[in-house]
């Protein structure tokens, strides 16, 4: 789907509910976390009926970390997946053995070496940057300093998580120009449950800080 400036992908849905309102606030993409032992962990049928709550325009993504290949493949031909998201070790040749776009997750930490990212080139659909947290698998909900990946190798379009909430994602808009961003501790009113007038506000304050630039390919 072609949309104006940065896309919003809210993640870690876990109602129909929720799913509406994220539909109805404006998002471009829906997230469920795949991902047994998370705060927001859903199974395949409550995904189901999550992305059956929300326009079949809007994308659908699957979050897993270091999930059998089998299982990620699974998932995604039953839930009729746009993407997977991938937060684990999985390599590029985990990557391309999958026949749906992949957004490959990399953490960024004290120890983040951006050089890692240039073997996924050609590989993978997207990029997406989050905070490390230790003893944290997938989404962090804390921030990251953006200066720590200035001169990272533009190898696929870049996605943006890690803390972002409606106060600072304009910032994080203007400071790094993502093709999208990735929220969902910050929209929620509690785990588990996304408060819509967060969302609203969240893709408000996105719309705001580009709504003059091109759409991402």
């Amino acid at each position: 789907m072609s949309v104006p400036g940065t896309r919003v992908k809210v993640c870690g849905l876990c109602s129909p509910t929720d799913a509406r309102a994220a539909a109805r606030a404006g998002a471009d993409a829906l997230g469920v976390i795949l991902v047994p032992g998370s705060p927001r962990h859903v199974t395949i049928a409550e995904a189901a009926a999550i992305f059956e709550a929300a326009p079949a325009s809007l994308k659908r993504v699957g979050v897993f970390v270091d999930s059998p290949l089998e299982d990620v493949a699974s998932a995604a031909v039953l839930l009729g997946l746009s993407a997977v998201q991938l937060h684990g070790s999985e390599s590029p040749g985990f990557c391309r053995r999958l026949h749906v776009p992949v957004i490959k997750s990399f953490r960024v930490g004290a120890a983040f070496d951006p050089r890692r990212i240039e073997q996924y080139r050609g590989v993978v659909a997207a990029i997406l940057l989050d905070t490390l947290v230790e003893g944290v698998a997938g989404g962090s909900g804390r921030a990251f300093h953006w200066e720590s990946v200035a001169g990272i190798p533009q190898v696929a379009p870049l996605v943006v998580a890690g803390g972002l909430a409606p106060s600072n994602v304009g910032a994080t808009i203007r400071a790094l120009r993502p093709c999208a961003v990735d929220v969902s501790s910050g929209v929620e009113e509690t785990v588990r449950h996304k408060d819509p007038e967060r969302l609203a506000a969240f893709i408000t304050a996105v719309r705001e800080a580009d709504d003059t630039r091109e759409a991402c390919a």
